[in-house]
């Protein structure tokens, strides 16, 4: 079942340069007609994005500040009113905007929970009365009585392991809890989507990394639809169930986080999402499945079910990971060559190895254990179904 479904959103802010541009020729300008030639540029936050979102899913909007990731999640939650486009949740339409018909749902009126980067707890309240305070404020009507808010909320600070700390001010609790409190607020009202902006980023990366697995096991455990919104990969990559790759307010790409990860569909979706190493060239052949392609570092060969002519311009792309090193030469592998070690980096769980090959260098990631110094002459090589062809632009 699909949760959430946003159809052609679209969502645009004035530029400044417009607006001093605008400013300008109004002053320099008599009459009615000042600064009719001058209207601000639009900058598209959002662009004419559609994404589906199935119930149950932890779906993760990742990409550089700036592009519309943010945006996209304040739409959803009503704290931003779109250009147009269409945003349902289940089957109740939230907000439906452009020519013919016009609906937005107030904020307070959508019943989703939301997690901000800041956590937004109230410092004046205890543990308990943060969480139970969305429920008391309900209209009369659909308020829980004061024995289910208690049995409500003692259940979610139990999930979240702050039963124990229930009576304690806010304000006393580490940053962790404090966002395992927030957690709590949003989910203690049981929505059908929860919209989550960055929540970990305020941590320590020590704290982050344990968080992020117990902010997985909750999802998974409650069950509830989440929208996850950041520009940390390996976040992304440990947390979600689907990876929407967002730049300039358009999403590249979407899929499971290894789908994107092994298979990027452009030059920005590989360098966004993890280290590759990028060696442009010309396709020399095909052979079933197999592509040939004329490299700076030689002839690579890859498996691409793209029908692409022979001497059109490509780029083959291969994860530090993917590249196996050696100072003896293998001798039948169809991915070969010989390079130079120009620097290395201990990086305590992995080797990092700069090798040069023919006019370029490919990095090399691999076992702590195996450490070549500089100058020493290697041996890459890789298996053709580990290098990925993407587009030239």
């Amino acid at each position: 079942m699909t949760m959430l479904t946003i159809t052609n959103l679209v969502k645009s802010f004035g530029s400044e340069a417009g607006k001093r541009a605008k400013a300008r020729s109004g002053s320099s300008k008599k009459g009615t007609d000042a600064g009719q030639d001058a209207g601000p540029a639009r900058v598209f936050a959002v662009n004419d994005i559609s994404l589906e979102v199935g119930e149950g899913e932890m779906f993760t909007l990742l990409g550089p500040s700036g592009c519309g990731k943010t945006t996209t999640l304040r739409a959803v939650a009503g704290l931003e009113r779109p250009d147009s486009g269409r945003i349902v949740v289940g089957d109740r339409p939230l907000f439906e905007g452009g020519s013919t018909r016009h609906l937005n749902v107030p904020a307070n009126q959508r019943g989703l929970g939301m997690v901000f980067q800041s956590y937004a707890i109230w410092p004046h309240m205890t543990v308990f009365d943060n969480v139970a305070f969305p429920l008391q404020v309900r209209k009369r009507a659909t308020r829980p009585g004061k024995r289910e808010i208690q049995e409500r909320v003692a259940k979610v600070l139990e999930t979240m392991e702050l039963g124990h700390l229930a009576d304690r001010q806010a304000t006393k609790l580490s940053g962790g809890q404090q966002q395992r409190l927030a957690l709590a607020r949003a989910v203690v009202i049981e929505p059908p989507l929860m919209l989550l902006d960055e929540p970990l980023s305020n941590l320590d990366a020590k704290l982050r990394e344990s968080l992020r697995y117990e902010l997985k096991r909750l999802q998974r455990d409650l069950g509830i639809t989440s929208i996850y919104v950041t520009h940390d990969q390996i976040e992304a990559l440990a947390l979600s169930t689907t990876i929407a790759v967002m730049k300039e307010g358009n999403v590249l790409q979407t899929g499971r986080p290894r789908q994107v990860y092994e298979t990027p569909n452009s030059k920005f979706v590989a360098e966004f999402i993890g280290t590759s190493n990028f060696l442009r060239g010309t396709v020399a052949g095909r052979e079933g499945g197999n592509v040939d392609v004329d490299t700076e570092a030689g002839r690579v060969r890859l498996e691409s079910s793209v029908n692409i002519p022979v001497g059109e311009e490509v780029i083959a792309a291969v994860r530090p990971e993917c590249l196996e090193i050696s100072t003896t030469r293998w001798g039948n592998r169809p991915n070969e060559w010989a390079g130079t070690v120009t620097n290395r980096a201990f990086l305590g769980d992995a080797v990092d190895h700069i090798v040069r090959v023919g006019q370029g260098s490919l990095r090399v990631r691999g076992n702590p254990a195996t450490s070549i110094e500089p100058g020493t002459e290697v041996y890459l090589a890789t298996d053709p179904s580990k290098v990925t062809l993407v587009p030239v632009g």
